[in-house]
């Protein structure tokens, strides 16, 4: 079932059913989760690699360490898995390898859990429940939260939506359309390093400058096909129902202001979301008491700030199932080639 005697390529049904796996039970905390497993690794070795290399430089060289003995065993070890379970085609084994192949890719996928997340804090606003929502907030953004209002919980929600829509979905399926699992696991990697590591924090600075800037390359194609099918989907929506999204919009703050972002990656979905919107992302943000002044992006053209975060949810599904539909296609040629 995996094509051309390859670990590279996986067949279209397994990402197909992958993707209905995690729609279906997302990333239950009581299942192994390769990231959760990457994630504590990453934790043991820092605390080893800080006790040798103390200095900005030293910190640096400490971080470049780290980023290889995480990346490389992953995309080794999930290589190997790969290859065993080809090794039993001809065994009852193997069907228990093609299970454990569709759990570990809906692993890499993370719809489910991105889109209950927001959901988690809208429905909290929805309530009046400011407490709730702000601590549902702060579980998948980085800033301060506990003195946001309604309308600032929202667009950082949004924003929210956007740059992991990017993270969570699009590149790791990106991923596994060009190098199958062990390409799309490697990438889990270096995208949880950067979420561990990669800060402009004083900690962070020097030794999380390596994953930063390894987690800049390899999101820098899946950004900007994230924010193709945000306005994509915006047509779509559009086309099909009477909700006032705005995809020329969308096109027009996407070019005009993908590059208002301290990431050169970032900028570009939320860019094309604020414009789809009608809302505008950035300004003064808090990361650890301290007041960041960030480049403001879209155009303010709406006020219905919870309908709008609503819709934000919809965009993201539908961007999602868009790209399942062309990285299926393109796996499907890979399969028959």
């Amino acid at each position: 079932m995996i094509s051309g005697n390859s670990a590279f390529i996986i067949p279209p049904v397994i990402l197909i059913l992958a993707f209905l796996l995690d729609a279906a039970i997302g990333d239950p905390r009581w299942l192994p989760h390769p990231v959760r497993v990457i994630g504590r690794v990453i934790s043991w070795i820092e605390k080893i690699l800080r006790k040798y290399f103390k200095s900005p430089s030293q910190e640096k060289i400490g971080g470049a360490i780290l980023v290889s003995v995480i990346v490389i065993p992953v995309f080794l070890i999930t290589f190997s898995v790969c290859s065993a379970i080809l090794l039993f085609t001809d065994s009852p084994i193997y069907l228990i390898g093609i299970i454990l192949l569709i759990y570990l890719t809906a692993t890499t996928i993370a719809v489910r859990e991105l889109i209950n997340s927001a959901q988690a804090v809208i429905m909290a606003v929805e309530d009046r429940d400011i407490k709730t929502a702000r601590n549902n907030l702060s579980m998948i953004v980085g800033r301060d939260t506990e003195n946001l209002n309604e309308e600032k919980i929202l667009k950082a929600t949004m924003e929210s939506l956007a740059e992991n829509l990017s993270d969570g979905i699009i590149a790791p399926v990106f991923y596994l359309a060009l190098g199958g699992l062990p390409l799309a696991m490697a990438y889990k990697a270096i995208n949880t390093l950067d979420s561990m590591v990669g800060y402009k924090n004083e900690k962070y600075v020097n030794f999380g400058w390596a994953a930063a800037r390894l987690d800049d390359i390899a999101n820098y194609i899946p950004a900007r096909i994230s924010g193709a099918l945000i306005v994509l989907s915006s047509f779509l929506i559009r086309l099909f129902t009477d909700s006032p999204i705005h995809p020329f919009t969308s096109i027009k703050v996407m070019i005009s202001d993908g590059r208002n972002h301290t990431s050169p990656n970032a900028g570009i979905p939320e860019a094309a979301m604020a414009g789809a919107l009608g809302v505008k992302f950035g300004g003064p943000s808090t990361y650890g008491g301290i007041v960041v002044d960030k480049p403001f992006i879209g155009i303010e053209s709406s006020s219905d700030y919870l309908s709008i975060s609503e819709k934000t949810i919809t965009i993201v599904r539908f961007s999602s199932i868009l790209f399942i539909g062309v990285a299926t296609a393109i796996l499907y040629i890979r399969n028959i080639l």
